[in-house]
């Protein structure tokens, strides 16, 4: 515990006092000492021009050594208050390296450090022109031939990409396009972001109908411009959609929409990408220094090769390319898989009269909404975290602040409670056959996400369905054969269908690159998001941070950026402070770059 006649915040500073004079004078060794042996320093950007957490005492000396007389931190301060709870100090903190700004989260146990966090905030010299910093726009007095916002702003669209090249070339532009745009934009750097869709929010307007986000408004915020107070706690796909639209347009993005990306290659004698691309009809080559993947959190659709299904006299497709449900009230429907589309897409028909049949191949973690946003987000996404004094800003950083090699541990007691909170509808959803998992050591949703992206559903109706059946299941098996009209599974039963749907995810963000680059770069990329937890779908070795994401790959200029709304509006900070620093040439040397593992 930390000693009353000090308190939290003096403990908290004492340390920071103390770590400020020992990297001061280059005292490694003193620096290190102030850490728990099984201490994480987790850093964005501001020390190691990565994402990385150190992981002990040893890593975190070694980092040092590398990367302490280049990156020269002072003005370490603490931030208003410092709270003690259970025997740990939490405390913000303030600092500056030689070439940027941050910000900190430090955990104190037994007056050593636990976790840290560094964060860059802001680059020295290339700070947002806002606030006081913020431009004029009107030019008062009389100028011949002055031109206005929207003059500039239509010679701006018409010369970049053909007279003038833009620095970055952003690739998809869903959400997490939009949000890198806004902070490159922000940051003066050229930018243009491509999609093949005809209007920005299209990704979300074209899903099936029901869609709706399941994670609530708290946490959804893009950069810069909250949802308003009336919002709704989980918006529908359209509405989030008309957002996007709109922010493009308040954000001046350059959003190049019914555009096709068909091939890009890196020329080693200028150092820049060739993006060769489609729009109107016509060939364009943009010529950007950096390239950055954008395409959500997934791949290509997988769609499984099964025997017959060439002769289907039904509808068949995948979960991304289901209209909706209007066209097969009184059908026959099977859906194949038993995440989040596949409940969303059951529920849907049932709603329009159809029969449906859900095919659950393995175990699927059910978290039911409600008990979702109480226990596991209310603390930092809701009105009362608002409230409270944490609002998404601070919020995003408390989560950051969580080492992912002991992120489950906070978790685990979440999901203890919501079996007991939710212990009646997992026992109907048990007695009908469902097959339950809460991950592979009980720490539940978010960290299957971070581990596979799928295995689970946040329950916002389906499963009560699925429980009293309403929709009809088949647990344990796959589909061994299509038929003309019904399929064959693998125990022997056949189903009658109209309709088969694959509710079947999606392949790695790499296996875009084999088609749009090289199969060769694909693979030196190497898989990108998951921790290599060594959990189902989720290989080692532990990297200690998501795969490829937000930071530098083994391809020199290339990037991914994605996630849900959260994570594209985190991450996309420290991804344009990156590709910032790169344009106005700052040096950048990288701290261990992640080696690539695991190919398409």
């Amino acid at each position: 515990m930390t000693d009353p006649t000090t308190g939290p915040t003096k403990a908290a500073a004492q340390w920071l006092a103390d770590f400020a004079a020992a990297l001061a004078r280059g005292d490694i060794d003193a620096a290190v000492s102030l850490f728990e042996p099984d201490s994480f320093w987790r850093d964005l950007v501001a020390f190691t021009w990565n994402i990385r957490t150190q992981e002990g005492l040893e890593a975190i000396r070694e980092m040092l050594r590398a990367r302490l007389a280049d990156t020269q931190p002072t003005a370490f301060a603490v931030e208003g208050e410092a709270t003690e709870a259970g025997g740990v100090v939490d405390a913000w903190f303030s600092f500056e390296t030689r070439v940027a700004r941050g910000r900190g989260h430090l955990r104190l146990r037994n007056g050593k450090a636990w976790t840290l966090l560094t964060t860059m905030t802001e680059l020295k010299g290339f700070e947002e022109k806002t606030g006081d910093n913020r431009i004029k726009g009107a030019e008062h007095g009389v100028h011949k031939g002055r031109k206005n916002w929207l003059e500039k702003r239509r010679d701006e669209e018409a010369a970049l990409g053909y007279t003038e090249q833009p620095e970055v070339v952003i690739i998809g532009g869903g959400q997490g396009g939009i949000a890198l745009g806004a902070r490159l934009r922000r940051l003066g750097v050229p930018t243009i972001i491509v999609e093949r869709n005809a209007k920005a929010g299209d990704s979300w307007r074209k899903r099936y109908k029901s869609l709706c986000l399941h994670d609530p408004v708290w946490y959804d915020h893009l950069p810069y411009m909250p949802f308003p107070d009336d919002w709704p706690v989980f918006a529908p796909k359209d509405k989030i959609g008309d957002w996007l639209e709109m922010y493009t347009k308040i954000m001046e993005l350059n959003y190049w929409s019914s555009t096709n990306a068909k091939k890009a290659r890196f020329d080693e004698a200028s150092q820049r990408w060739e993006v060769t691309v489609e729009r109107e009809g016509k060939p364009v080559v943009l010529r950007p220094r950096q390239l950055v993947f954008a395409l959500g959190v997934s791949g290509y659709p997988n769609v499984p090769k099964v025997a017959g299904a060439e002769n289907f006299k039904g509808d068949q497709h995948h979960s991304s390319q289901h209209p909706g449900p209007e066209a097969y009230a009184g059908k026959k429907c099977v859906v194949l898989g038993s995440n989040n589309s596949a409940h969303d897409i059951c529920a849907a028909l049932w709603e329009h009269g159809a029969d449906v049949t859900m095919i659950q191949r393995s175990s699927t973690h059910i978290a039911p909404s409600q008990s979702l946003m109480e226990l596991a987000l209310g603390g930092l996404y809701s009105e009362q975290a608002v409230k409270s004094g944490i609002d998404h800003h601070k919020a995003d950083l408390i989560f950051a602040s969580v080492p992912y090699r002991i992120m489950h541990t906070f978790h685990i007691p979440v999901y203890e409670e919501m079996k007991k909170r939710d212990a009646d509808l997992y026992s109907r959803l048990e007695k009908a056959g469902f097959l339950l998992d809460f991950g592979a050591d009980g720490s539940g949703l978010f960290m299957k996400y971070l581990r596979r992206g799928s295995g689970y559903y946040i329950d916002v109706g389906a499963s009560e369905l699925v429980a009293n059946g309403s929709i009809h299941l088949k647990s344990g098996v796959n589909i061994e054969r299509v038929n003309e009209r019904s399929v064959t599974l693998t125990d022997g039963t056949e189903l009658p269908a109209d309709l088969l749907v694959y509710a079947t995810g999606y392949g790695s963000m790499n296996g875009w690159l084999a088609d749009l680059i090289s199969p060769e770069i694909a693979d030196k990329v190497g898989k990108c998001w998951g921790l290599g937890s060594d959990t189902p779908k989720d290989p080692g070795p532990w990297e200690g941070e998501l795969r490829n994401m937000w930071k530098p790959t083994q391809v020199d200029n290339l990037w991914f950026h994605g996630g849900n709304l959260h994570q594209s509006r985190h991450y996309s900070q420290f991804l344009a402070l990156q590709l910032k620093a790169r344009m106005e040439g700052i040096d950048t040397p990288v701290y261990e770059r992640a080696p690539s593992h695991h190919v398409r």
